[in-house]
C-alpha cells in the first residue's frame, strides 16, 4: 500500500494535532492498491449483481486505519458480537460504539479526518473548509455530496416548522449564524466573524450534531421537495400533526428508530421497535479499511439484547455476551472474576474519563437565603470536604482500588496539576470544626450539633436522583463523619428530573450526582462544566440558567469568584492555543479554591467483559463518555473473531 497525502492539501503549513487551533487539517492516508478480495458477506449479492463489488462501493481515498499506531493486527471476516442493554432506546449506543464523525478522537484523543477526508482551519479559527471523500455513499449507495449538508443548513435547521429556534448554538458565535458555502460538489465551508472554539469537538461529540442529512432520502418527506397532497395524505395516514413531525419522526440519526433511513454508520439496524434483540448489519458502503485495503467492519453482525439492568451481571457471568461495559459496576467485579474460570472471557479493568465517580453539589442558588449565605462562604465548603473520610469510602466501597479525589480534570489532561485533585481532601476533623467555628457556627444543641444563624440545626439534606445505590452508601459514611463536626445529613431520594427541577427552582440545598464527565480536558475542549453557563450544574443552576437564556431567567452571578469565571471563560473563547490554556488553567484554579463541588472519590475502575477468542480490543483503555465514546475511539469495527 502507498499512502499519500491529498494534493489539495500540499498548501497547508502544518497538521492539525490534537486541538490545537492550526492553519490546516491534513488528510488520512488515503488507500491506492489493487483491488482486494471480496467481503464474504456480500459475495453472493455482488455475484447476482444486486451490489457493486467492493472496490466501487468505497471512495475514491478511503479512511485507512492506522493499525500499527493504535496496537492492532490484520483480522478475518465473519461473525457477531453480542452486548446487553438496560432499555430498548440504548439502541443508540450503536451510534456511540461505532463512532463514525466527520472528524474525531484517536486513541491519544487528537482529532483526525473520519468521514471527511481533510478538514481545513485558518489561522484565526472563524473559517472551516470540510473536504468530502469523494465517491463516498450513504448505506442505500447514493452518493455523499455537499448537498447533503446544504439540505440540513436550509431545509431542516433553518426552516421555521422543523427548528423553531433555529440552528444549534454551536453554529452561532454570540449572535451571528454560521455562513455556509458550497465550493463544489465535495467542499463545504462554514466561517464566522469571531472565531469558533466549539465547532471542532461538536462535530467529533459522542453524540454528533449530524449537520449532513441523507437529502435525497428526506426529501420525499419535505414540503418543499414533495406535492402537498401527497405528503399530507402521508400526515393523515400516520395520524400525525404535520409533515414537519412527520420528518422528525423519519429523521432520527442518534435514536434509530426509522431501519429505512440511509446512514454511514458501519452496522445498520434492521430490528423495528419494540423488541427484545436488536439485530445490526455491517455496512456495504462503509468509507474504512485496514491497512491491506479490508473493507471494515470485520464482523458481520451486531446484537442489542435487551434485558432487566438487574439481570444483566448474572447474564454476563452466564457467558451470554462477547463484549459488555455497560450497566457493570465494579461492585460486580468478585462475581464476574469468579465466574471467569468457568467461562471463555476476560475481566478487564479500565480507567474511567469522568473526574470523579460521585461528588456533593452546595446550590449556591438555592432560595433559602440563610443557607445561601452558609453555602457561599468558602470556609463552609472546604469544612464540609476535610470532614470526609474518602480513605474510608474507597476501603469499604471500592476494595482500595479508588482514588480520593476532588472533582477535577484527571492526571492524564494536559491541564492537571495534582493540588487540583488533593486540595482539602485530608480526613481532617480539627481543621473542619476550626473553620466552621472561625464562620460564627460554634452554636450547638445539646447534642452536639451546630446552630445555623437563625437557630436552626445544622441539617444537610442532600437529594439523590437514585439511580445509583452507591451514592447512598457513601452518602451514609458521610454522614457519620459529618457528625464529628456538629452537622446532620439526610438523604432524600428522588427521580433525576424532579431532582433537577428542585435544583433549577432553588429548593435544594445540595446534591449529588456523578463528577464531571470530561477528565481528560484539553485546552480546546469547552470548560462548560467548570463554569457557570449551564442550568444542568447543581452547584449555580440558577446562574447556569441566566447564561443560556440570555438573561431572561435566573439569576447573574454575584460572587466576584463566578464574575471572575465568566471573565475567564470569554477569554478562552476568543484567545488562541496559548490563551485558551492560561484561561483554562485560571478556571481550574479558581474552582480549587473555592470547592465549588465536593469531589468524594474517583478513578473507579470500570469491569469490561470480553470474550477470550476477540482480538484488536485493549487489555487497557479509557471507559469515557466525552471524550471516548467508551469503546468508540478504539473503533470496534476492526475487532474480529480469532476462531
Amino acid at each position: 500500500m502507498i499512502s499519500i497525502l491529498n494534493p489539495s492539501m500540499s498548501r497547508m503549513h502544518r497538521a492539525f494535532s490534537g486541538l490545537v487551533m492550526t492553519t490546516g487539517f491534513l488528510a488520512a492516508s488515503v488507500l491506492v492498491a489493487p483491488a482486494h478480495a471480496e467481503v464474504p458477506y456480500f459475495e453472493d449479492a455482488v455475484a447476482s449483481g444486486s451490489l457493486p463489488a467492493m472496490n466501487d462501493r468505497l471512495p475514491e481515498h478511503p479512511h485507512v486505519i492506522d493499525f500499527a499506531g493504535e496496537g492492532k493486527e490484520i483480522g478475518k471476516y465473519g461473525g457477531e458480537f453480542v452486548t446487553i442493554m438496560g432499555r430498548s432506546k440504548d439502541i443508540r449506543m450503536a451510534v456511540v460504539y461505532g463512532y463514525a464523525r466527520l472528524i474525531g478522537y484517536d486513541q491519544d484523543l487528537n482529532l483526525r479526518p473520519d468521514i471527511l477526508e481533510a478538514l481545513d482551519v485558518n489561522e484565526e479559527g472563524n473559517v472551516f473548509t470540510l473536504h468530502i471523500r469523494k465517491g463516498h455513499k450513504w448505506s442505500d449507495g447514493e452518493p455523499f455530496t455537499a448537498e447533503d449538508f446544504r439540505y440540513y443548513w436550509e431545509d431542516i435547521v433553518n426552516n421555521d416548522e422543523l427548528f423553531p429556534v433555529g440552528p444549534p448554538r454551536f453554529l452561532f458565535v454570540g449572535n451571528e449564524p454560521a455562513t455556509f458555502e458550497i465550493l463544489d460538489e465535495y467542499t463545504v465551508r462554514y466561517s464566522w466573524s469571531q472565531p469558533n472554539p466549539f465547532f471542532l469537538t461538536e462535530l467529533a461529540a459522542t453524540r454528533p450534531p449530524f449537520i449532513y442529512r441523507p437529502a435525497h432520502y428526506l426529501k420525499q418527506f419535505h414540503e418543499n421537495y414533495r406535492d402537498a397532497d401527497e405528503l399530507q395524505a402521508m400526515v393523515e395516514e400516520r395520524g400525525l400533526r404535520s409533515w414537519a413531525v412527520l420528518h422528525t419522526d423519519i429523521d432520527r440519526p442518534y435514536k434509530l428508530s426509522n431501519i429505512h433511513r440511509p446512514s454511514l454508520e458501519p452496522w445498520l439496524i434492521t430490528t423495528e421497535e419494540p423488541s427484545d434483540r436488536f439485530v445490526f448489519v455491517r455496512n456495504p458502503y462503509y468509507h474504512r479499511v485496514d491497512p491491506e485495503g479490508n473493507q471494515l467492519p470485520y464482523i458481520d453482525r451486531m446484537i442489542f439484547n435487551i434485558s432487566n439492568a438487574k439481570l444483566v451481571p448474572a447474564k454476563v457471568g452466564a457467558g451470554e455476551v462477547d463484549l459488555q461495559s455497560r450497566i457493570l459496576s465494579l461492585k460486580d467485579y468478585t462475581f464476574l472474576k469468579q465466574s471467569e474460570a468457568n467461562q471463555n472471557y476476560d475481566v478487564r479493568l479500565w480507567d474511567v474519563g469522568a473526574g470523579a465517580y460521585a461528588a456533593l453539589y452546595p446550590n449556591l442558588t438555592c432560595s433559602d437565603p440563610v443557607w445561601r449565605e452558609v453555602l457561599r462562604d468558602v470556609r463552609f465548603r472546604r469544612a464540609l470536604s476535610l470532614a470526609i473520610n474518602r480513605t474510608e469510602i474507597n476501603r469499604v466501597m471500592f476494595f482500595g482500588l479508588a482514588q480520593p479525589t476532588n472533582n477535577t480534570v484527571l492526571p492524564k489532561s494536559p491541564l492537571f496539576k495534582p493540588e487540583y485533585r488533593e486540595s482539602y481532601t485530608d480526613f481532617d476533623v480539627k481543621a473542619a470544626n476550626q473553620l466552621l467555628d472561625a464562620m460564627g457556627l460554634d452554636e450547638r444543641n445539646g447534642e452536639g450539633i451546630r446552630l445555623l444563624p437563625d437557630g436552626r440545626q445544622m441539617e444537610i439534606i442532600v437529594e439523590t436522583s437514585g439511580e445509583n445505590p452507591e451514592h447512598d452508601d457513601m452518602l451514609e459514611l458521610v454522614g457519620d463523619s459529618w457528625r464529628q463536626v456538629g452537622i446532620k445529613l439526610f438523604v432524600k431520594g428522588l427521580q433525576r428530573e424532579v431532582m433537577r427541577n428542585r435544583a433549577y427552582t432553588g429548593e435544594t440545598i445540595m446534591s449529588i450526582f456523578n463528577g464531571i464527565d470530561n477528565g481528560l480536558a484539553t485546552p480546546n475542549t469547552a470548560p462548560d462544566e467548570f463554569v457557570p453557563v449551564l442550568q444542568d450544574s447543581l452547584q449555580w443552576p440558577k446562574w447556569g440558567q441566566y447564561y443560556q437564556t440570555d438573561s431572561e431567567a435566573g439569576e447573574a452571578p454575584d460572587m466576584p469568584a463566578a464574575k471572575e469565571l465568566m471573565e475567564q471563560y470569554r477569554k478562552w473563547q476568543t484567545s488562541n492555543e496559548a490563551g485558551q490554556k492560561q484561561a483554562w488553567q485560571a478556571i481550574l484554579d479558581i474552582n480549587s479554591e473555592n470547592m465549588f463541588s465536593i469531589g468524594l472519590i474517583g478513578n473507579v475502575p470500570q469491569p469490561v467483559v470480553i470474550d477470550k477468542d476477540m482480538r484488536n480490543v485493549p487489555k487497557k483503555g479509557i471507559h469515557s463518555w466525552e471524550p471516548g465514546a467508551f469503546f468508540g475511539i478504539y473503533r470496534p469495527d476492526t475487532f474480529w473473531w480469532d476462531r
